[in-house]
């Protein structure tokens, strides 16, 4: 049998669509799929010359840019691996990513980044800048050639991609404990491409915007990879990131089908839809919610407002991304409060026993298949604890309901655990969110001395409302048991995240614990 690569899948895709968009830049070019090859191959050849070998980690601080994606995808072209970092990072930070991945060299765009650049400096890490300056010109690495024998043009044609080669490193969002390095193979990549292109039909006739950072495992696979693997269109803002005065007029002109997003991003682009309507909307597909739960009452108004139907789907980085998804119409009916059903892989409820758990009854979503990490770097400890009985274990609890439909209940180190009733921070939020005057919340356990643990939550409250924690308390009063109303309601105006649009529970219970302390 011969083992996917994820380059091999974008080789095929641009022999099959030569012509078609591949890749915009919003308002300024676009690429083909058979131009975006040709600048991936003699990008990796300059890497190649450039004395970049098979293995070697390649850094790469950008913004969603075009030189970030043909960077990323030379790197693994020429079968070295790629390590994408947030450019926010702090220069102690970066110390950290940069040394853990034993990176070989540092790629920005000419514009640099100080702190990324203080730390590859400390740790003797070679810098280069990457730049594609226009539509027509090849990219420009600021690389030394050490062969200069030869063409560099054909220095690529010898390399041959492999499904083992390590192409992607990752961490761990690190919202629980201290981020963990994650290896993922081509063909790791390959197969959930593959499985993401079949869940949603994406097609050559697809498009999208690119909502998410491309250092993070959302947007780069489902947004980007997934739609080139399928011959389709991706655009980058022309900000570099995401904006929502332009992400809908980017919508229409692109002529997207649909577009993938976390809980906080739609929320972001609802409530401009409430303020400031665009004059026209496309008509798309589907729209996809990942990388943190979704309240009912947020896909609800998101449906409502965009004629959509909103295709709730869990992932994690060690599963290359996507382990579950709710299904298109078509296909089945996707459930409010669900993440959907398994998709390409093996996925069980196991109690802390190994015990495999039956419909309706809550445990640990534990998961195997070929898009799962084979292991986090030189971490024994991590890998004994994640790999037991045979099965990847995600830290998440959850149950399958009797339609096979998995429900997640929240991470085991979140639950509050208040006088021996375990409750779902999830649960919580979910009705926070449905209080019409509630733009964001989230749920979590304190100290207590009788409980052991109470529950307490943080609210941004709508634009305008004059929401009070009374008003809080008693909406859940009437949505939740008893047990699980909050103690105390903190108001604020912002909640701290992780790069992806993830609310850090852990954080947020910090913060608001010594603010009241």
């Amino acid at each position: 049998m011969v083992v996917p690569t994820l380059t091999g899948l974008l080789k095929t895709a641009a022999a099959d669509f030569p012509d078609r968009r591949a890749l915009s830049v919003s308002g300024h070019f676009d690429l083909s799929h058979a131009h975006l090859q040709r600048l991936v191959d003699s990008a990796a050849s300059k890497l190649a010359a450039g004395g970049v070998k098979p293995g070697d980690v390649v850094a790469l601080v950008f913004p969603n840019t075009v030189e970030f994606v043909i960077m990323f995808l030379a790197v693994i072209r020429a079968r070295a691996t790629a390590s994408p970092l947030n450019a926010a990072y702090t220069a102690e930070e970066f110390e950290f990513y940069l040394s853990d991945s034993d990176s070989k060299l540092l790629v920005t765009s000419i514009e640099g980044n100080g702190h990324a650049e203080t730390a590859a400096s400390k740790l003797k890490i070679q810098h280069v800048t990457a730049a594609l300056p226009d539509a027509s010109a090849e990219l420009i690495l600021s690389l030394t050639q050490s062969n200069s024998n030869g063409s560099v043009s054909d220095s690529v044609g010898e390399i041959v991609n492999d499904g083992s080669d390590v192409a992607l490193f990752l961490h761990t969002s690190g919202t629980t404990s201290r981020p963990k390095g994650v290896p993922l193979t081509q063909f790791n990549l390959a197969s959930s491409v593959n499985n993401i292109k079949s869940v949603y039909k994406l097609t050559e006739s697809d498009s999208t915007v690119i909502v998410l950072p491309l250092f993070h495992v959302h947007g780069l696979m489902a947004g980007l990879l997934s739609s080139l693997a399928a011959g389709a269109a991706v655009t980058l803002p022309a900000a570099g990131r995401f904006s929502a005065s332009t992400f809908w007029p980017d919508m229409v002109q692109y002529n997207a089908t649909w577009y993938t997003a976390v809980p906080t991003i739609h929320q972001i682009i609802l409530d401009r839809h409430t303020t400031k309507p665009e004059a026209v909307y496309p008509n798309i597909r589907f729209i996809r919610s990942c990388s943190a739960s979704l309240a009912p009452a947020i896909l609800n108004r998101l449906e409502e407002a965009f004629g959509a139907p909103v295709l709730e789907a869990y992932a994690m980085t060690e599963a290359s991304h996507l382990m579950s998804s709710n299904p298109l119409p078509e296909n089945g009916p996707h459930k409010a409060g669900s993440v959907g059903k398994p998709v390409g892989q093996e996925m069980t409820i196991l109690d802390e026993n190994g015990v495999v758990q039956e419909a309706n009854m809550k445990g640990e979503v534990c998961l195997k298949g070929p898009n799962v990490t084979n292991g986090y770097k030189g971490n024994p400890v991590a890998n004994e604890e994640a790999f037991r009985y045979g099965w990847f274990h995600t830290g998440d609890i959850g149950f399958f309901d009797s339609d096979g439909y998995l429900h997640l209940v929240g991470r085991i180190k979140e639950l509050i655990n208040r006088g021996g009733e375990k409750i779902s921070p999830i649960e919580v939020d979910a009705v926070l969110l449905a209080h019409p005057d509630v733009a964001q919340a989230v749920s979590f356990g304190v100290p207590d001395p009788k409980y052991g643990e109470e529950i307490n939550c943080a609210i941004i409250g709508r634009e305008g409302s004059k929401i009070g924690e009374e008003d809080v308390l008693r909406f859940c009063r009437n949505n939740l048991a008893a047990f699980k109303v909050p103690k105390k309601v903190f108001f604020t105006d912002s909640l701290p995240k992780t790069a992806s649009g993830k609310i850090q529970r852990r954080i947020v219970a910090a913060h608001f614990l010594h603010q009241n302390s």
